[in-house]
């Protein structure tokens, strides 16, 4: 049955025909008042007004209800931020008295183990979301380790991947994020333009912008991703 309604979520796609704008790529907009985001329902977050594409929502409310008929279940924790979202997200950290001495470039790199800078974040594109936990150590027993190995054999019969999965494999920028989920069937047009009309240059308007480029923020970060995902 739940390979029905992923083939319902991935073919009964809603065509805006809107082109990907620059702003949508930084994060730079409502998604509340946005006409192809919609809310997520509290049956799937405990958050309160966050927002996912509307296809992307679709596909996992099919994805859902399959791991829930396994026994999984998939809250969802994060999905869409905005630029400033983000930013209060990248300040609170740049703040840290921990980071006192340190230069911007080695406090930066440091932040952005797991963290995006502003204007870099797959969340500003609202086919990205955080399941479960933010934390690996979640997923190496009982129900976390149930809810990953249920992901990782399904998760893409609706249409997700794992962005962020191992770097053994010599992938680049943030470190393993076993909670990270993006609907690829967006998303892979979303990073191929980004990585055509977003320069260093865009990425500003927050503490330790000046070191985007130095730390080859757009190669290596936004386009770090498991090379399985570009061929989807």
């Amino acid at each position: 049955m739940s390979k029905i309604i992923a083939l319902i979520a991935l073919f009964s796609i809603f065509q805006s025909g809107n082109e990907i704008t620059h702003d949508e790529l930084l994060g730079k907009f409502e998604a509340a008042s946005h006409p192809d985001f919609i809310q997520i329902e509290s049956e799937y977050t405990s958050k309160s007004n966050i927002y996912m594409r509307r296809q992307a929502y679709r596909a996992f409310e099919a994805m859902h209800f399959a791991a829930a008929t396994d026994g999984v279940n998939l809250p969802i924790i994060s999905a869409t931020r905005s630029f400033s979202h983000q930013k209060r997200i990248w300040e609170g950290k740049w703040q840290r008295t921990q980071y006192m001495g340190w230069s911007d470039f080695k406090k930066a790199k440091d932040i952005m183990t797991y963290s995006s800078m502003p204007g870099t974040s797959r969340h500003h594109w609202g086919t990205d979301i955080d399941l479960i936990s933010l934390n690996n150590d979640h997923f190496a027993n009982g129900k976390g380790l149930a809810a990953y190995e249920w992901l990782k054999k399904h998760a893409h019969e609706y249409g997700f991947g794992q962005t962020y999965t191992s770097k053994d494999s010599g992938r680049t920028g943030y470190e393993e994020e076993k909670w990270h989920w993006s609907y690829l069937v967006l998303s892979k047009s979303y990073l191929e333009t980004y990585l055509k009309i977003i320069s260093s240059e865009d990425i500003k308007g927050f503490s330790g912008q000046g070191i985007a480029d130095s730390l080859d923020v757009i190669p290596h970060y936004v386009n770090g991703i498991d090379s399985s995902l570009r061929n989807y």
